[in-house]
Order: C-alpha cells, then sequence, then structure tokens
C-alpha cells in the first residue's frame, strides 16, 4: 500500500486518501485479510490511461497474471468512477468503499 500511495501522489498531485481497512477476503479460500484503502483524485488523463497507469504500478509491485488463481493479491488498483461513469458498481457498494469515500467526503 505504502508504494501505491508514493506512486499515486506523484501522479497525481492532490491525492487524498482514506484510511487503510482491513478487510476479509470476498472470494478466496484464503482467510488472509487486504487491506484496503479509498483515494480521490482529478486528473486530465482519460480513464484508459488512468488505468493503465494504475496497472503499472500493480506489476511494479510485482502482480503477475496467475497471481490471482492461486489466490494471491499483491497489490489491485481499481478505477471505481471516472468523469461520472461507473467502472465497478458492485465496489462502490462495499462496506469498507462507502466509509472510505463518507470519510473523504468529510474531510473536504
Amino acid at each position: 500500500m505504502k508504494l501505491a500511495r508514493q506512486k499515486l501522489s506523484l501522479l497525481f498531485p492532490g491525492i487524498r486518501f482514506s484510511k487503510e481497512e482491513d478487510t476479509a477476503p470476498l472470494f478466496f479460500h484464503r482467510s488472509t485479510m487486504f487491506s484496503n484503502q479509498v483515494a480521490r483524485f482529478t486528473s486530465d488523463l482519460e480513464a484508459d490511461s488512468v488505468i493503465s497507469l494504475l496497472k503499472s504500478i500493480e506489476l511494479e509491485a510485482g502482480r503477475m497474471a496467475e497471481d490471482k488463481k492461486r489466490e494471491i493479491v499483491r497489490l489491485d488498483l481499481d478505477l471505481l468512477m471516472c468523469d461520472a461513469v461507473i467502472y465497478k458498481p458492485e465496489d462502490l457498494l462495499r462496506d469498507y468503499v462507502i466509509r472510505g469515500i463518507q470519510e473523504l467526503d468529510s474531510n473536504g
């Protein structure tokens, strides 16, 4: 998470992060907790370019395509919404995402 915050802060000055929250895995058999965090930023980049940057940070963190099959998630960065387009509607309903958004909204 630290690497992600550092890289995202360089790419998107003014980015704001909610606090990290540990959550149980939703679709894996392993019981290892995940660390999750919500971020909000502005950018002149198109959504596809932002997604490419997020994927490059995941690769830098050591994520490999076959990891998910082995229930390994080193880092997973998702663009949930951009320019009023929702890319991950199911994620926006997750409790930790709702709390993160509320935290960012309340901290202006």
